[in-house]
């Protein structure tokens, strides 16, 4: 009987090869929000530097993994100023990769040694995937959501790894309050600023594409308020089906939204998602990490530049805005 074949490859380098569409994507990196996120969690939360550290690397471990399947689902060219990782290692080689990476850390987690690890691993995981799900089906379908159903999704999508986040470090933790009603608001808020980057921000620009939800056909929070607030008109829906990647097309999109207040109303709701969390932060007994790291989140949309961009050219704040009271004024 012929002996079992051994691979002459040494470890090393097979784990290399299986993780190098990964490490292209972590050459860049991103802000590291979700890390500082779970630091700031600390303040209340008081576990062990060593596992409050490996909980952050896990966490923006499939960070880093849920980007690349977000690329690929989305058909996106840049991610942080570089080319998408399919675009240089195929699309096989690359989803293998961020799944094993889901893996890694799942085992990661196991060095903590709770036997509730894997259950909250898995729910929030699955929240995250609901999420994802809904949104890939509305874009793919062209059904523009109502904003309440949008905001169920991002709660489900974002606030899955932040969720995650907590609920490991709670199970570390001597402090058992119940912190989900802040985490949906965060998560509602680190997304609807991402849309409102998106569509403004000139950073944005640079490290993704000119304007790339409406390329992708996603219905972001701005675009979802511009629809319903005149249903006689098409426009948007029809661009958003076209897939377009032309920089005219999509500029008259973003004054369409100008003249139709979608981007005042999305700064409008910003702010009162900013002021939410504030007064949530303060209930659990205030936050000075977690306060600074909204604070310097919150200038995208607060500068005087930004302020300005969000109006149609020469209208002032409260001139004109038509549609801008939406579904949830």
């Amino acid at each position: 009987m012929d002996p079992l074949p051994t691979s002459t490859m040494p470890k090393e380098a097979s784990e290399q090869v299986l993780l190098e569409p990964y490490k292209y994507i972590c050459q860049i990196p991103g802000k590291q929000v979700r890390t500082k996120l779970s630091a700031a969690f600390n303040h209340w939360l008081r576990i062990p530097e060593d596992k409050q550290k490996l909980i952050g690397d896990v966490i923006q471990m499939l960070h880093n993994a849920s980007l690349i399947i977000d690329d690929i689902e989305d058909s996106s060219k840049l991610r942080r100023g570089i080319p998408v990782a399919h675009s240089i290692f195929g699309v096989a080689q690359t989803i293998n990769s961020a799944n094993y990476v889901y893996f890694l850390a799942l085992n990661e987690l196991n060095h903590l040694k709770n036997a509730e690890v894997t259950s909250v691993f898995t729910e929030q995981l699955l929240e995250l995937h609901r999420g994802q799900g809904m949104d890939i089906y509305w874009r793919d379908a062209v059904i523009c959501p109502t904003e309440e159903d949008y905001k169920l999704m991002v709660i489900r999508k974002t606030g899955g790894l932040f969720g995650l986040a907590v609920r490991l470090m709670q199970l570390f933790s001597e402090n058992k309050r119940d912190f989900k009603p802040l985490l949906d608001v965060l998560g509602l808020y680190f997304q609807i600023r991402d849309d409102y980057a998106n569509l403004l921000s000139d950073e944005y620009k640079a490290n993704k594409s000119y304007c790339e939800d409406l390329t992708e056909g996603k219905f972001s929070f701005p675009i979802i308020h511009a629809i319903r607030a005149n249903r006689q008109d098409n426009t948007l829906l029809n661009v958003l089906r076209q897939r377009t990647t032309d920089n005219d097309v999509k500029k008259y999109c973003v004054d369409y939204m100008k003249k139709m207040g979608s981007f005042v109303y999305t700064r409008s709701y910003l702010i009162e998602l900013e002021q939410q969390a504030v007064v949530l932060i303060e209930s659990h007994g205030g936050n000075p990490h977690l306060t600074a790291l909204i604070k310097e989140l919150s200038k995208i949309y607060t500068s005087p530049q930004q302020t300005t961009s969000a109006h149609p050219q020469g209208q002032c704040p409260g001139q004109g805005q038509s549609g801008a009271q939406g579904d949830n004024s």
